[in-house]
């Protein structure tokens, strides 16, 4: 059994408010699970306007197929929301 984790840090540059940070965050998260069988959530920089962190966890028997789950989770991020950048994400395997 492997869990896959990553970690994804958007950038929100035309948001003002956390109201709307909220509105982009929890589409982009409902889209998420409902897309790839994931655990997702905001984990950091929840006071910050213009900047998310999500947490995303798969959980495989193979690494190779966590890891490629993960990878398109990310590539889907990166093309559904215009107003959300992703500027860095990090992707880990954890063997159990």
């Amino acid at each position: 059994m492997v869990v896959g984790i990553c970690r994804i840090v958007l950038h929100l540059p035309g948001n003002h408010s956390l109201k709307g940070k909220r509105h982009v965050v929890k589409s982009l998260i409902g889209r998420v699970r409902h897309q790839f069988n994931v655990a997702i959530a905001e984990v950091d920089q929840l006071d910050q306007w213009q900047l998310a962190t999500l947490g995303i966890a798969c959980v495989s028997n193979e690494s190779q197929h966590a890891s490629e789950m993960l990878s398109k989770v990310v590539s889907f991020i990166e093309a559904s929301r215009a107003e959300a950048e992703v500027t860095d994400y990090e992707i880990d395997l954890i063997p159990a």
